[in-house]
């Protein structure tokens, strides 16, 4: 207000906002209105790019002194706006706007405001008047699409891996990881490991090959069954008489770690880890296990977004074979470590957890709030328990891309020892 007050009539706003999903609307309505509050042109440039967590996604905009939005840059790439700009609509847009009289002789309005004078262009000469480029914004599982993919090429590269490495399990997270690393760093240099035990199913195998070759990236198959075995004998004593439980199964995923960091060692590969938002929260995932890796590039996306990513992508392939195989968006979700398990034996379904989890970490809401949204009270008691027990895993987790208002990290501040005892 007080650069237009001191006859501003652009005013250039340098920005670095960080990304999340549709974040571009409340911009546009933001800048909009101070647009036309002050009768001025803005022209809001934001920075491209991926930091850490952070994506930022370009969309730079200019609007008139209306408010009306007349020029858009491109989402998540570099871009350049040339256009021209008349004047005279700031001087008539004042004319018109009473508000200003009042202001405009106030002393503390126009202190310590700088304003750079523009010469007079009339006498240049006539030319023709720019082509108004229009750039439409993306949908929004596009867009997310985008910065998953801007953000995992920027970690890569930056931090000066030239190569990562993915462990498939047949299911829809790492199916949807390779993916984006391979859009993100080119087929040759993403591999995947497939390490398969006992109580992978025949179908997982089948899905890691057809994902692989749809692909076209290296895969190594790994099987872990011996080195599980040899665990079990060296523990048979410390774990006589005691019955088999998540122990078991946590060695299986911890044995997987600790493979996939080897080839990572030996061959200087980023290990781009799986696990998605909706796991995260309630701390179904393996500490030391399935959470070891370098950067988690669905960290921050909830199981029900993963199945739309993955769609997504498949819709956008020009081949007739998409990357992603069908049985894997259809079949059940299964972390396969013993007989018949499925993620249902553990959690709510996902169409039922994701809406409470975004009630409880994004919108802040308490327990009855969410039960008196509709939610089973044994449920969603269920979730919250998980989630708040959950935060020593997610603190111990690698940075993954912020997609939502409100990503685990530097957004969230859940202490770990958080209750009093008497």
């Amino acid at each position: 207000m007080n650069q237009a007050l001191a006859g501003a009539q652009i005013i250039i706003n340098i920005n670095s906002s960080p990304y999340h999903r549709d974040k571009w609307r409340f911009r546009e309505r933001m800048v909009s209105t101070r647009a036309s509050d002050n009768s001025v042109f803005i022209a809001y440039t934001n920075m491209v790019g991926g930091q850490d967590e952070l994506v930022f996604d370009g969309h730079s905009m200019v609007f008139n002194p209306d408010g009306e939005l007349i020029a858009r840059g491109k989402q998540f790439e570099e871009d350049l706006i040339v256009m021209d700009i008349d004047l005279r609509a700031v001087e008539l847009a004042r004319l018109h706007d009473p508000r200003r009289r009042a202001k405009i002789f106030s002393p503390q309005a126009v202190s310590q405001v700088s304003t750079i004078k523009i010469s007079d262009t009339k006498a240049r000469g006539k030319r023709p008047k720019l082509l108004q480029r229009t750039v439409e914004p993306l949908d929004s599982t596009a867009e997310v699409y985008h910065a998953l993919l801007l953000g995992t090429s920027d970690y890569v590269k930056k931090n000066m891996f030239k190569k990562a490495v993915i462990g498939l399990s047949g299911g829809i997270d790492s199916a949807l990881v390779a993916a984006i690393a391979v859009d993100a760093l080119g087929k040759e240099n993403v591999t995947g490991v497939f390490m398969p035990s006992q109580y992978t199913m025949p179908e997982s195998k089948e899905d890691v090959n057809a994902l692989v070759k749809n692909l076209d990236i290296k895969l190594i198959t790994i099987p872990v069954n011996s080195i599980f075995k040899s665990y079990l004998d060296t523990l048979s004593e410390p774990f006589a008489g005691r019955k088999t439980d998540v122990t078991e199964e946590n060695l299986q995923a911890r044995i997987r770690g600790n493979i996939i960091m080897a080839l990572s060692n030996k061959f200087g590969w980023l290990v781009l880890t799986t696990g998605n938002k909706s796991e995260m929260s309630v701390g179904y995932a393996t500490l030391y296990g399935d959470m070891a890796g370098g950067f988690a590039v669905i960290k921050d996306v909830p199981k029900t977004l993963v199945y739309e990513l993955a769609r997504y992508r498949n819709n956008t392939e020009e081949k007739a074979v998409p990357p992603i195989p069908e049985r894997i968006l259809v079949k059940e979700p299964t972390a396969e470590l013993k007989p018949g398990q499925k993620d249902s034996d553990t959690l709510p379904p996902y169409d039922i957890l994701d809406p409470i989890l975004y009630a409880y970490v994004e919108e802040d809401r308490s327990f009855r709030e969410i039960v008196d949204t509709g939610f089973d009270e044994v449920t969603v008691e269920k979730v919250i328990s998980m989630v708040d027990s959950s935060e020593y895993k997610r603190r111990q987790s690698p940075p993954g891309i912020k997609i939502t208002p409100r990503a685990f990290g530097k957004d969230w501040r859940l202490p770990i020892t958080n209750r009093y005892k008497a």
